[in-house]
């Protein structure tokens, strides 16, 4: 009789792991989009998700295909999940068109899109796996990142009219 109220006593404990663990895994599919994370914001700094648009203070996540814009006076930082750094400047409109990262082999892709304005860089952990992993579109060129910092400025205007001002990418 002994054994079985030990068994017993142990049941509601296991239920309670399990439950745990569930619910861990819950939280993890919930957030699982969420890619990286606003750390810093000053002027006018918006964010338009899937058709809706507001603004992108300190702390707003950030998801695929998520579009951040700059007005005149913005500037934003994005840390994301394998540690890498964005940082535009005014008048920029930065598409995160993917962001796939597994957190255990620091394997993954990033693309963003740089429409218009300047964007500054530091590879995270996704390039230090695999360089080149990480691509920044611009209207006239593709960067490939595989060195650690960049900085690319789009005019915005194609191939004709320039497009990318400048790009520097340190090893």
């Amino acid at each position: 009789m002994s054994a079985r109220i030990a068994a017993g006593a142990r049941l509601p404990a296991l239920v309670g792991a399990i439950t745990t663990l569930l619910l861990a895994g819950l939280v993890r599919l919930v957030s699982a989009q969420d890619v990286g994370v606003v750390k810093v914001s000053s002027g006018e700094v918006r964010l338009d998700r899937g058709g809706q648009q507001g603004p992108a203070p300190v702390g707003t996540k950030i998801r695929p295909a998520d579009i951040v814009r700059t007005g005149p006076d913005g500037k934003v930082g994005i840390t994301f999940a394998d540690d890498s750094l964005l940082s535009a400047g005014p008048d920029t409109v930065l598409v995160i068109e993917r962001f796939v990262y597994d957190a255990t082999t620091h394997e993954g892709v990033f693309d963003a899109g740089l429409s218009r304005g300047t964007l500054a860089g530091v590879s995270g952990k996704i390039v230090r796996q695999t360089p080149g992993a990480m691509r920044v579109r611009t209207p006239s060129a593709i960067l490939g990142v595989r060195g650690t910092e960049f900085l690319i400025r789009a005019t915005g205007e194609g191939a004709a009219g320039g497009g990318v001002g400048g790009v520097t990418d340190s090893p």
